[in-house]
């Protein structure tokens, strides 16, 4: 019996190749989609959770309290708390402190020079706590010489090529590094993927280095702790506080600690900064919505297509009926052609991942595992084989194995229940899905758009940017550094294809930097001491990058501006000083100075945060900017190259245009974008072959009635508006029902900036356009279809 289900089943989708390659093509591309997606999102809420004894691993956040609104939050803690913590608080059974490099590492191989931007910092006790494979050497080698290294399989290739990579030595600043060990690479879903790891031992080394690491209030490490199950977060954090309250001379209660779990470090959001890849929460949700939409659209325009074929199998189903057939075989065989056209279009799902697998791993920067390797992904498409099935094929065998065989066979209308009114509700909740991706589409892009558009107070164009090598300078002579400073930059600005050059604060797009205390100004109340951004700057700054005075002046040459400061407005504001603001003392990082200048607020970090107050000193800072002259980028960096390799022959050059450093700021945002409007793009077409469906469907209902309009004289734009008014009004409302749903989604989403446009009105007005657009042009291939057709075949009766 079910082998005649299915033998039957397959004659049938055969005959009519048409519809069965619309359903299997909409439900499989719905189907990828929602793999693909699903995909991401795993790996996203996944993170870390394969860490052998992840529940028990938690990181030391520190809370600072700078005033009375402000609060500092770092991933980072004080190196010796490690140490006091792990003797003195019963509940700890583990810890280790890691520290990642700051900016990329520079490696040298022989003449080759290799920047590595993803390497960190462990203890001797990084390996018991996280579980890494080994495939050369072992930890017990990289902790017992401190100027080890070990690499990842990847990275070993890369370096290396086939060649064994343990024994063979790197060159880092003046040191030599050996490898020690190569292990496996860190999975997509790990916040630890660090290219190269190497001892905190080895920075320990610097006696200078020691002495700074081993104060109480240098917050340079992140530890973690590993507690006993079931002990009391609480109760460690306040015994972390006591132990730096009782050790840290000038604490003064200001410092809190908390402890964030392994688990839930990839969606924090109040960090100052991180070492860490961080994901958004929002977007995963977003995007879990968007995949079960994608599949719900996908099941919805399969039974709009079933139940538009419904009139071409009533004679079929009547047959049966007469000649013996139940209703619960018809279901079942009609639940048949529903499992067959499931596994056609899991079959295509399935093409489609592997083909476009590659191209998602590679736009999502993340190394997803092959899928059908994985026992989540095998039980995701189980789950999507299953929903697809049953929703796709209820209904349908429902709806086709309820016909009256005698009313068929005298002309009635076959389908003598209320199912119209189903049916427009499946295509209302179509397209209002369509009506908000269409929304989210249109806001992200203009969001995105207005980021890249947005005068940052500053012109980025043609400016590269590249950072100072202190440690070329030997015992870090600050006067010998100073010396080179002034001769590099005279060089590069002798060059005809350079226009202007600066040396100022390394970061400029995204300045992490923040200083409380050590500032002080008249009327300054004492218990106020608020952070400022403290940006160094030299006389050609503010020509080179256009920054714009709002009063006074910038810096010269000159002896006398040597002190001098200059703050912008945001810190103007927030200090109140009276006027005339110009000439007034300020005391810098304890240096007191005058302030010469008022600059016009420019952003100096990701348009998520609003404008800090900045003090810009007259110094020069580690980063040099180079404004290149039109059409001449490419010899200017061939200049710029040569001077470098002349002064610093030990060091790649590694440069970088602030364009480029800006647009990375918001490459999540970017990516999201383009993966929204792709699956929205998708979700549209499947509810536009489902609205063809439905057009078919009323036309199949209406055929006689279209037949007599057009022996009356109706026209083809009659019949069209015939066949076309009812659609119109579901789009309509649709939409209504989409513009709060919508405005509420993609509002949430824009306060993420502090910076964002307006949800106007013609956004919305826009999409119900673009969605009635595509309603009537397909409704209108339908209708014009039937309205073609001669009306004596439709007026003949059998």
């Amino acid at each position: 019996m079910v082998r005649n289900y299915f033998k039957i089943a397959w004659r049938s989708l055969w005959r009519h190749k048409r519809m069965t390659s619309i359903n299997v093509a909409g439900l499989g591309i719905g189907m990828a989609a929602a793999v693909l997606i699903a995909m991401w999102v795993q790996n996203e809420l996944s993170f870390d959770k394969a860490q052998p004894g992840a529940a028990d691993i938690y990181r030391i956040k520190t809370n600072l309290s700078i005033s009375k609104s402000e609060t500092w939050v770092w991933e980072t803690s004080p190196y010796v708390l490690g140490e006091f913590a792990s003797r003195q608080i019963p509940q700890i059974t583990g810890i280790t402190r890691m520290r990642g490099h700051y900016r990329d590492l520079s490696l040298q191989d022989g003449g080759k020079f290799i920047t590595e931007p993803k390497a960190a910092y462990v203890d001797e006790n990084w390996f018991k706590m996280f579980h890494y494979d080994f495939v050369e050497g072992s930890p017990d080698a990289f902790n017992k010489n401190p100027f080890s290294i070990i690499l990842t399989q990847s990275t070993a290739k890369k370096y290396f090529g086939s060649q064994d990579a343990v024994g063979r030595v790197l060159r880092i600043d003046t040191n030599n590094y050996q490898v020690q060990a190569v292990v496996k690479d860190y999975p997509a879903n790990s916040s630890f993927r660090f290219n190269v790891l190497m001892p905190i031992a080895a920075q320990l080394a610097n006696p200078n280095e020691k002495k700074n690491s081993m104060q109480w209030g240098n917050y340079n490490f992140i530890t973690f702790v590993k507690l006993r199950p079931g002990s009391s977060l609480k109760s460690v954090s306040d015994a972390l506080f006591a132990i730096q309250h009782k050790n840290h001379e000038k604490d003064n209660g200001s410092e809190k600690f908390t402890l964030t779990g392994l688990t839930d470090m990839h969606f924090e959001t109040d960090l100052q900064s991180s070492t860490f890849l961080h994901g958004n929460r929002t977007i995963v949700n977003v995007f879990i919505v968007l995949a079960a939409l994608l599949l719900i659209t996908a099941c919805i325009n399969y039974v709009n297509l079933t139940t538009a074929r419904a009139s071409m199998r009533s004679k079929e189903v009547s047959v049966r009926k007469i000649v013996g057939a139940g209703r619960g075989q018809l279901f079942g065989q009609f639940m048949s052609e529903s499992l067959v056209v499931s596994l056609l279009a899991l079959v295509l799902a399935l093409v489609l991942v592997e083909l476009t697998l590659p191209w998602f791993r590679n736009f999502t920067d993340k190394e997803f595992d092959n899928p059908f390797n994985s026992p989540v992904v095998l039980l995701i498409l189980g789950g999507t084989l299953l929903v697809s099935f049953l929703l796709n094929g209820f209904y349908p065998a429902m709806l086709l194995s309820s016909f009256d065989p005698m009313s068929v066979f005298r002309g009635k209308s076959m389908l003598n229940f209320k199912d119209v009114g189903l049916r427009r509700v499946l295509v209302v909740a179509q397209f209002t899905i369509s009506v908000v991706l269409i929304v989210g589409t249109l806001v992200i892009y203009r969001q995105l758009r207005f980021i890249q558009t947005m005068d940052p107070g500053y012109n980025r164009s043609q400016v590269l940017s590249f950072s100072f090598p202190y440690w070329t300078i030997p015992h870090f002579d600050y006067k010998k550094a100073d010396a080179t400073l002034a001769t590099v930059k005279q060089e590069l600005k002798s060059q005809a294809t350079t226009s202007e050059v600066s040396m100022a604060g390394s970061d400029l797009v995204n300045f992490g930097s923040a200083s409380s205390g050590g500032f002080d100004w008249t009327g300054r109340p004492k218990d106020f001491n608020p952070s400022f951004a403290p940006l160094e700057a030299d006389a050609d700054f503010q020509k080179l990058m256009e920054v714009k005075m709002k009063e006074g002046r910038w810096f010269t040459n000159d002896v006398a501006d040597k002190k001098a400061v200059i703050l912008n407005e945001t810190a103007l504001a927030l200090t109140r000083l009276h006027e005339p603001i110009i000439g007034q003392r300020f005391i810098h990082q304890g240096d007191t100075g005058r302030i010469i200048g008022v600059v016009k607020d420019f952003h100096f970090k990701s348009l998520h945060d609003k404008i800090g107050p900045m003090v810009i000193s007259n110094s020069t800072g580690e980063g040099f900017y180079i404004k290149t002259r039109p059409g001449s980028t490419q010899a200017a960096i061939a200049a710029a190259s040569k001077i470098w390799k002349a002064y610093f022959p030990n060091s790649p050059f590694a440069y970088e245009f602030l364009d480029e450093s800006y647009n990375n700021l918001y490459k999540s945002e970017q990516q999201s974008s383009v993966l929204i409007t792709l699956f929205a793009s998708i979700a549209i077409i499947i509810s536009a072959l489902g609205l063809l469906g439905l057009a078919a469907f009323a036309a199949e209902q209406k055929v006689k009635e279209i037949g007599i309009r057009k022996v009356l004289g109706a026209s083809i734009q009659n019949i069209v508006r015939l066949l076309s008014v009812d659609f119109v009004k579901m789009v309509l409302i649709a939409s209504i029902i989409a513009f709060p749903i919508a405005w509420w989604a993609m509002n949430r989403w824009l306060q993420e900036f502090a910076y964002r446009i307006s949800l106007s009105w013609w956004i919305f007005a826009g999409a119900a356009g673009i969605a009635l657009l595509i309603a009537l042009i397909t409704v209108s291939i339908q209708a014009i279809k039937a309205a073609v057709v001669n009306p004596v075949n439709s007026l003949r009766s059998e």
